[in-house]
């Protein structure tokens, strides 16, 4: 037996591969808390101190972003030149409501969670001894906004009378959006009603009754039955449906959530915050700009970095170091290698985002400039191999990002890589355009897919996509 030493390669990760990872899955809101936090941690990183537009990322010359300012979200164009008087035609009134509208502290409540809202609103509402039974209620509504469990067992639970907890949940049913907290969609509609009631607005005369006592058949879509059962005319079922569908909303926890369309809480409409703009030059070309380049601007702190200098000099030189004691020489390499590594860590962020959405712009060119139904299926796979990424790091940078679209819409990455969307709209188009006295089935709709657009697919695909739509098969669209 003897030793002998043999060279052997090894993969390992490196810290800093880790921490540019981690940085890389960010969304926009978690970048600038991790931003914020190792500001405070680090002397010698330091933030420019030029104000700019969190939503377009344009300088502010003042408190409103005169790009943004009255004209929505459209992409910073660049150029040096601002205008710092207010726009033409644009009176007091309006500038000061979209000031608001565009002030940081108005913008924060809209980054809220529905949990954090009502948790708010119930604590300026309630007793303080009522607020765990609020807390706990908030807890445990689903996805769609309803409360699952029993009032008796939220009583039982938190050691509280029945009247206690259902005072609590009448609380909760009315903040907006109206509907929260409710056990079922006939209580979320009804509660709306009320409300609709309330604040003056017009409720068609026998609204109330159809959904108070009919709402499976209104689902159903069986008018006649309704009518009869309430002594009323087809016709007048037909209008109070028509007037339930377009006014009320059996989801009401998604009336708060931000989509793509950019409404929020009461209808009120809430910028998304895209993390990449794509416009066209004036060449007519698509251009892919990451905007975190323009919110955060981050620099090695100019004390620091002379410090610093001063010491590589003298060791250059084999000078005497400038007059400082141990610690303070190994805290300033300390501080500004963190520092460096920092920003080297932001920037290749940035370089990754830029390079996969560019892949992207590339791949998906038709639906860019003819809309959803020519978007085209895109892998993660496949825009990592056209880069050199692997798969994950792709997923990671684009996981709970938003993308501005030349079109003004905001969406999620996520978009670019669901070819179903393609599909489905036009199937829904398809349903939008059919005869209601004679819906199509299914198995007709996938022979329409196939003899007028060329697409094929089999029946079950086409009843699992009109299922992700929340339209009701063909007998139950039947009028």
């Amino acid at each position: 037996m003897d030793l002998k030493l043999l060279p052997q390669q090894q993969l390992k990760v490196t810290p800093k591969q880790i921490a540019a990872n981690y940085i890389l899955q960010l969304s926009s809101l978690e970048l600038q808390d991790v931003i914020n936090q190792e500001l405070q941690e680090n002397p010698a990183l330091d933030l420019d101190e030029i104000q700019v537009c969190p939503l377009c990322g344009q300088p502010l010359a003042g408190r409103v972003c005169v790009n943004c300012f009255g004209i929505g979200n459209r992409p910073y164009k660049g150029g040096d030149d601002i205008e710092t008087e207010p726009l033409e035609g644009t009176s007091l009134m309006q500038r000061d409501e979209e000031e608001d509208e565009l002030d940081p502290i108005v913008r924060a409540e809209a980054e809220q969670t529905l949990a954090e809202y009502l948790s708010w609103n119930t604590r300026v509402l309630l007793a303080q001894r009522l607020h765990p039974v609020a807390e706990y209620i908030i807890g445990n509504l689903n996805d769609n906004g309803y409360l699952e469990i029993p009032i008796e067992e939220i009583a039982k639970t938190m050691k509280v009378s029945v009247a206690d907890a259902t005072e609590t949940l009448r609380t909760i049913q009315s903040i907006e959006p109206w509907g929260i907290g409710a056990r079922d969609t006939r209580e979320c509609l009804l509660i709306q009603i009320d409300h609709l009631a309330e604040i003056g607005e017009e409720i068609p005369e026998h609204a109330r009754a159809i959904v108070g006592e009919h709402i499976r058949e209104l689902g159903e879509h069986k008018y006649g039955d309704i009518a009869q059962a309430l002594r009323i005319t087809r016709d007048e079922v037909q209008s109070a449906g028509d007037w339930v569908k377009q006014s009320l909303n059996p989801y009401p926890a998604h009336a708060f959530a931000a989509g793509p369309d950019g409404t929020s809480i009461g209808g009120r409409q809430v910028a998304l915050r895209p993390d990449v703009i794509i416009q066209k030059n004036e060449r007519g070309d698509f251009e892919v700009e990451v905007i975190e380049s323009r919110r955060f601007s981050l620099r090695v702190n100019p004390v620091y970095r002379q410090l610093v200098g001063q010491l590589q000099a003298a060791r250059s030189a084999g000078a005497a170091a400038p007059e400082m004691t141990d610690d303070e020489r190994q805290h300033i390499r300390q501080y500004v290698t963190r520092a460096k590594f920092f920003i080297d860590n932001i920037n290749q962020r940035r370089q990754t985002i830029a390079r996969i959405t560019d892949v992207i712009v590339e791949c998906q060119l038709e639906f860019l400039e003819k809309g959803v139904q020519s978007l085209r299926p895109l892998t993660r796979a496949e825009v990592g191999e056209r880069i050199g990424m692997h798969e994950s790091t792709v997923s990671r940078a684009t996981a709970g990002k938003f993308v501005l679209l030349p079109a003004g819409e905001v969406i999620p990455f996520s978009t670019f890589f669901t070819a179903s969307l393609g599909v489905k709209d036009v199937i829904k188009g398809i349903i939008d355009a059919e005869d209601r006295s004679r819906p199509y089935s299914d198995q007709e709709i996938v022979e329409k897919l196939r003899e007028d657009h060329g697409i094929r697919l089999a029946r079950r695909t086409v009843a699992k996509y009109r299922e992700e739509l929340q339209i009701l098969p063909a007998r139950l669209r039947k009028r």
